[in-house]
């Protein structure tokens, strides 16, 4: 309970807690296997995509930020191939490597999905409203050190590690202006919507059509938007 003298505070870590829930969650679910974070989280400086795969998303409104996954090649085969399976994929339709365009979209599908989860929790949780981008993926074979372009007066940057059931391995990392979320007073937060839901409007038709690939233009004017 929130009281005038014990208020309850909402910061930087607890939206991290809440965007690794969202995560494991998504994963989870689409893998069919479970997918946990370390209990340990990293304070860093620099916000950066990595090889294998890295996907981000910029979000904006009650608040602003980034947030990054990079994948290795072996947790993003072993995602995309658990996922298409579970859709009714069967493994000799499935591409062979993390280079394909449709492991990219696969990836890029899930990473929408839990950041959609996250930006419902926020709405219910924080009575607040972020909206995010499309997110973007690049497979990349050189470290890319990318910076948050919405104008932050105090960065926080944070990585967390997380094992896929196969015991691979990929990271999150999270930059947001630094903020409190202070509870007025008591409120009943409503039910996010469930992240099954997405999946399955999200999944009807994906065993049967991949989704279209990304024109190389636009990768070529992403990989321009981020001064390579």
């Amino acid at each position: 309970m929130s009281t005038p003298e014990n208020p309850v505070v909402f910061g930087t870590e607890d939206l991290l807690t809440s965007l690794c829930n969202s995560v494991s969650k998504v994963l989870t679910k689409a893998s069919g296997s479970q997918i946990h974070y370390s209990a340990m989280v990293q304070r860093i400086t620099k916000t950066c995509l990595k090889p294998d795969i890295g996907c981000f998303v910029l979000f904006d409104g009650g608040f602003s930020g980034l947030v990054i996954i990079n994948f290795s090649s072996l947790a993003a085969m072993e995602l995309y191939e658990r996922y298409m399976r579970s859709m009714g994929m069967a493994q000799e339709d499935l591409a062979s490597s993390h280079t394909s365009d449709e492991v990219g979209n696969v990836m890029g599908e899930l990473m929408n999905q839990i950041v959609g989860d996250f930006t419902g929790k926020v709405r219910h949780e924080l009575q607040t409203h972020i909206t995010q981008n499309q997110p973007k993926m690049l497979v990349l074979n050189k470290q890319v050190m990318l910076s948050v372009d919405t104008h932050l007066d105090q960065p926080e940057a944070r990585r967390v590690t997380f094992y896929t059931g196969g015991g691979n391995i990929f990271y999150l990392g999270l930059t947001v202006d630094r903020t409190e979320f202070i509870e007025l007073y008591d409120f009943d937060a409503q039910e996010a919507q469930d992240s099954g839901a997405l999946f399955d409007q999200a999944g009807q038709g994906q065993a049967e059509t991949p989704p279209p690939a990304a024109a190389d233009n636009d990768t070529d004017d992403l990989l321009k938007s981020l001064g390579m």
